[in-house]
Parts: structure tokens; sequence; C-alpha cells
């Protein structure tokens, strides 16, 4: 039975299972794929034998959401990485937590997944993608019509990217494929290295969400300014989404692929208005404008752009009205320590007009993930 959609998280995340990458990817690279160590009795995510990520408090506060569970404030989980949310790996579990919070559906993104990027392979990164995409088709498989996968590509080669797309799409039913938004191997989005991929992707119809994470050994601008934890998340996340929205819409990607899609996650949305606002000014004002754009950027944005908002920001009906609620996504970040419960309740209770509010709720998150 085909679902009304009215609620889409846009948004949400699994947990990998600790040894998930050796079970679904090649035997040939089995001993280099992502794993989870210890060391002086921590846990690390390492991605292969000169990458190694330490969150610095326990890998069981990745899937730490449960915490809130009672209304307590946010703790750093120091216990084992299955100490997380059981929905992050089990769908059973999540579908259960969906049906609490009144959510139809939701799109899936890597949680350990966002710390592959450093890898320096092409092969290797390409071995771990499809392990990832494999498991993940597997896990959105028990439930097809309320959990959808959201790609891993590596982008370390723009000929495996491009082949593990068109798997992804067309072997397990993948809509969207995730980027971070960071330099790779000293590329940037806009790099015409990446212009065969987004060719590609145009012609299928398959969309990007660009999705930041901690630190993961990548260039990441304005963290080394800072010493605190919150301040370098705060930071890192707006900054490289607001750098990515410059160079898919100033630097010509949108324009030059103008039916492709990219959704900005996880980074907040309320300073899109003013960033589109600075771009416009910049693009018409004729003593500062030295790109080869012919159209306005705000109305690329809304030709082709989508911009994530967290429940808690009071400024979304404001600004979902001025750039466009079918251009807004809303998402609730499960099951992450800064995840939320109740999202779309809050958002509910914003008081939106009730068009505006359908919108934003599920219409933007159709129309960028292409469901029907």
């Amino acid at each position: 039975m085909s679902i009304d959609y009215k609620v889409i998280d846009s948004d949400g995340h699994i947990l990998e299972p600790r040894n998930m990458w050796q079970e679904y990817g090649d035997p040939k690279f089995r001993d280099r794929l992502p794993r989870i160590e210890v060391r002086d009795n921590q846990e690390i995510f390492r991605v292969d034998d000169e990458n190694i990520v330490d969150t610095g408090f326990g890998l069981g506060f990745i899937g730490a959401m449960g915490n809130r569970d009672k209304g307590g404030t946010l703790e750093r989980n120091n216990g084992g990485y299955e100490s997380g949310r059981e929905g992050g790996w089990n769908p059973h579990a999540r579908i259960t937590d969906m049906d609490r919070e009144g959510i139809d559906a939701a799109f899936l993104y890597p949680s350990l997944g966002l710390f592959v990027s450093p890898i320096k392979d092409p092969d290797l990164a390409a071995a771990g993608a499809r392990a990832y995409n494999r498991w993940l088709a597997d896990y959105c498989g028990e439930y097809p019509e309320r959990l959808f996968g959201v790609a891993s590509l590596p982008m370390q080669s723009v000929e495996h990217a491009i082949a593990e797309m068109e798997f992804a799409q067309q072997e397990l039913g993948f809509k969207a494929g995730f980027l971070r938004p960071n330099p790779q191997q000293g590329r940037v989005l806009h790099d015409p290295y990446y212009y065969p991929l987004w060719e590609a992707a145009q012609a299928c119809d398959f969309a990007f969400g660009i999705h930041e994470g901690a630190a993961s050994g990548q260039p990441t601008l304005g963290v080394e300014r800072y010493e605190s934890f919150a301040v370098k998340h705060l930071v890192s996340h707006t900054f490289e989404m607001m750098a990515a929205a410059a160079s898919v819409i100033m630097c010509g990607v949108c324009e030059e692929f103008p039916k492709l899609r990219f959704g900005f996650m996880e980074a907040s949305g309320g300073w899109m208005a003013g960033w589109l606002d600075r771009m416009d000014r910049h693009y018409t004002d004729k003593g500062l404008n030295d790109t080869a754009l012919t159209t306005l950027p705000s109305e690329i944005f809304r030709r082709q752009c989508f911009i994530a908002f967290e429940p808690v920001e009071k400024c979304l009906p404001s600004v979902a009205e001025y750039i466009g609620a079918e251009n807004i996504l809303w998402a609730t970040d499960y099951p992450h320590p800064d995840g939320f419960w109740n999202a779309a309740r809050q958002i509910q209770d914003m008081g939106m007009p009730e068009p505006l509010l359908k919108d934003v709720m599920a219409t933007g998150a159709k129309r960028f993930y292409g469901l029907n």
C-alpha cells in the first residue's frame, strides 16, 4: 500500500554495525576496510592504516540520543559503541521510534561513514562505499516504503563515484548520495574534475545531500581558531556548508547542470536567507561580479537547492516564506547526541499556516529526493 507522506525526516542517521565493512566488503580489502579497534581501553574508528578518528569521549556518544529520553541534559556517553540507540542498526526498533514521533519516512545518512573521506586509496574507498551501501540497502529493505538510504560515494575518484552512484541507483534503488563539503584531496566541489559526476547524476535524476561531520582529518574552515568542542562543531558545520553553497551556486555548478539538486544538511538553515541576499548583491553589482553566472543566485537556489532546518530554529517560518517553503527540509538527526525528540511536533507547533507547514514538513523532501 502506497503511503501518503506528510512528515518526512530528511536527515536521519544509522549506526554501522561493528563488523559491517568486513562482512559486506570485498575480501580483497577486508583487512584494510574501516573498523573499530580498542586502544588504551578506548574505542577508536580506524579508516586506514594511516587515518584514525577518535572522538575523544567514546564511540557510544555517537548514538547517545537516548540520553534525552527523560528530558535530561546531553551527556558525553563513555559507554561502548553498542550502547547507542538500538534503532541505529535495528530497523524494527527504528520504526518503533518513528511511529512514536509521527514520522512517515526517513532518509538515512551514515555515522562512522562520515569519517571515511580521508582514505587516500581510491580502490579502497570504492570498496568501503560498496560495502556500506549494500548493508544500508538491507537495513532499509525491511521497510522499503519508510526507510530510504542515501548512498556513500567514493569521491577520491570521479570514475569510482559515478560507478557507485549508478550501482546504488540501479541495483539498490537509492535516490541520492551524500558528499562532504570539505575539499577532497585538494578538490573543492566546483572543481571541473567533478563535472562528469554532475553530468551523470543530472542524466539519471540523482540528488546530492551535502553533509559535514566532526573533525575527520580533512581541511575544515575555522576550527583552527578554537579549542572548545562546542565552538568547533558550531563553526565547522555552518562555515563548510556556506562554502559548499557558494561552490555549487556562485561558482557555476548549478547553472551548468540546471536539473541537478543539492541539499545542505545539518548546519542549521536560518543563515541561508542572508547568504542568498549576499550572493545576489555580488551578482547584481557589476563592479563586483567577475563570475560567469547568467542567473540570479537566489533563483538558482529556488530551482534546485534545499536547506535543512533543526526544529529549534525559531526563524524557520519567516525564512521558509522568504526563500520558498518548497526548498525547506527538516531533520531529527536521530540517533546522534545532538538529535531531537519531538522534532516534527516542535515544527508543527510553530503556528505556520497550513499550506506553508505542509510544504515544510514534506513537500521539500519530496522534491529534493524525488519521492512520489
